[in-house]
């Protein structure tokens, strides 16, 4: 293959653009110092990447997956969710006499009445000159 042209490349590639970016990336990928899969015959980096897509020695979509992953600037990875912390019942028994008195606490409790009847036996506070 003397020359390689778009046409060559459309029909694994169908997307004009996809092909752009692709090959594109695929010649940095090459000028970073990634393994070719064909001859270079003189060849520049883009015209290597083109002819490794029409040769089909690499999938288009492993280049678009590659492409992609390039882009990300946050990968989120799936990590399986930490199993919930087992009781130890062992550390429990100094802490349940404790938890027993608190159990025991009453509170009382005021009606709204028995509030208001202490609210309006409060004395006010005298004033002074002294503020």
């Amino acid at each position: 293959m003397a020359r390689v042209t778009v046409e060559d490349c459309i029909d694994k590639v169908e997307n004009r653009f996809e092909l752009v970016l692709l090959a594109g990336h695929r010649a940095r990928l090459i000028s970073q110092g990634a393994p070719i899969t064909i001859d270079r015959d003189n060849d520049k980096n883009p015209v290597v990447a083109l002819r490794e897509i029409a040769d089909e020695t690499l999938s288009p979509g492993d280049l678009k997956e590659d492409l992609i992953h390039s882009l990300q600037k946050h990968v989120e990875v799936d990590e399986p969710e930490a199993p919930d912390a087992p009781v130890i019942a062992d550390a429990t028994v100094g802490i349940s006499s404790e938890i027993e008195e608190e159990e025991n606490i009453v509170f009382d409790r005021m009606t709204e009445e028995d509030l208001l009847a202490g609210i309006e036996g409060l004395v006010a506070p005298e004033k002074s000159d002294d503020f």
